[in-house]
C-alpha cells in the first residue's frame, strides 16, 4: 500500500509539474517546474529499476539542460517579451488532441496481452555480446547502430548550435560556497562517472551515464572558476569531441573488412571492443555537452 501511494503521488507531480511548465506565465518559473520534473522523472526511473536512466535524466535533463535554459532565458531582451497563449488556442488544442487519445487508447490497449520474443532471443545471445547486462548488449553489440548514430546526432547538435552563434555564457564571480563546494565535489563526480561506466558491462550504466557525470563535474569547475575557458578552437578539445564517433566507425568498418558485417563482432573480440568504444564515447560525451553549456566564454564576459 505505501509502494502503491508513493507511486501515486510521484506521478500526479510529474504530470503538475509538466503542465507548470507548459503553461506558466514566467519564463523564469517555467525554467524552475522543468528542472523539478527533471529531478522527479529521475526518481520514477529509479523506482522502475532503471537506475542508468535515472542518472542521465538527473545529469541531462535537470542539470545541464537547466544551465542551458537560465543561459538561454539571460539572453532574453527584456521582462515582457514572454509568449502569450490565447484561451482560444488552448481549447482548440485540447479540441484537436481529445479525440485523438480517444481513438488511440483501444489500438493500444491489445498491445499490453501480447508477449515479446525479444527477451527470450537477448537472453539466448548473451554468451555471445561480451558483456553480461541485457541492455549494454542491446546498445553496444546487437542495436549498435543505434548507439552509433546517437553519438552523430549529439555532435550534429553541437555543431548546430555553434551555427546559431558562439556558445558563450555570462559568468559572474564565483560565489565562495560555490568554489569550495565545487572542488570537492568535482572529483566525486570523476570517480562516479568512471564507476558508471565500468559497471556498464554488468549493471545498469554505460557511456551516456559516465559522460553527463564527467560534463557535470567540469561545468561546477568551471562556474567555480577553477577551469579556464573551453574553446572550440583548442584542438585537443575538438578531438574529445571526435574520438568516440570516429572510432565507432573504424570499428564498423574494421569489422565490415575483416569480419562478418558492419559491427558484426569477431568472436572473442566483443568484449575489448566494447570496452574501447565505451571510454571513447564517454570522453565524446562529456566534451560535447560541456561545450554546449559552458563553451566559448571569452574572459571579457566575467
Amino acid at each position: 500500500m505505501t509502494d502503491w501511494l508513493l507511486d501515486a503521488v510521484l506521478g500526479l507531480l510529474l504530470l503538475g509539474l509538466a503542465g507548470g511548465a507548459l503553461h506558466v506565465r514566467q519564463l523564469y518559473a517555467g525554467v524552475l517546474l522543468f528542472i523539478a520534473f527533471g529531478l522527479v522523472l529521475a526518481l520514477v526511473w529509479a523506482r522502475l529499476g532503471a537506475a542508468d536512466l535515472a542518472l542521465a535524466e538527473a545529469a541531462i535533463g535537470a542539470g545541464l539542460t537547466g544551465v542551458l535554459l537560465f543561459a538561454a532565458l539571460a539572453r532574453q531582451p527584456q521582462a515582457g517579451s514572454e509568449p502569450q497563449l490565447s484561451r482560444r488556442r488552448r481549447l482548440a488544442a485540447v479540441a484537436v488532441l481529445l479525440p485523438l487519445l480517444i481513438v488511440l487508447l483501444p489500438q493500444l490497449a491489445p498491445l499490453a496481452e501480447q508477449t515479446s520474443r525479444v527477451p527470450m532471443q537477448i537472453d539466448a545471445a548473451m554468451a555471445q555480446s561480451g558483456v553480461d547486462h541485457p541492455v549494454t548488449a542491446v546498445l553496444l553489440n546487437f542495436r549498435a547502430w543505434d548507439t552509433l548514430l546517437e553519438l552523430a546526432v549529439l555532435l550534429l547538435a553541437l555543431l548546430g548550435a555553434r551555427q546559431l552563434g558562439p556558445l558563450r555564457m555570462q559568468l559572474s564571480e564565483p560565489w565562495p560556497l560555490l568554489q569550495a563546494w565545487g572542488r570537492t565535489l568535482a572529483p566525486l563526480l570523476v570517480l562516479a562517472g568512471g564507476y558508471v561506466l565500468w559497471r556498464g558491462a554488468a549493471s545498469p550504466g554505460g557511456a551516456f551515464q559516465a559522460g553527463a557525470l564527467l560534463a557535470s563535474g567540469i561545468v561546477l569547475l568551471r562556474l567555480a572558476g577553477a577551469l579556464p575557458v573551453l574553446r572550440w578552437s583548442q584542438w585537443p578539445l575538438r578531438l574529445l569531441v571526435l574520438v568516440g564517433l570516429l572510432l565507432f566507425v573504424a570499428v564498423a568498418a574494421a569489422c565490415a573488412w575483416f569480419g562478418a558485417g558492419w559491427l558484426q563482432y569477431p568472436s572473442g573480440w566483443a568484449k575489448p571492443l566494447i570496452l574501447v568504444i565505451e571510454a571513447a564515447a564517454t570522453l565524446s560525451i562529456a566534451a560535447s555537452l560541456s561545450l554546449l553549456v559552458i563553451g566559448d566564454e571569452t574572459e571579457t564576459e566575467r
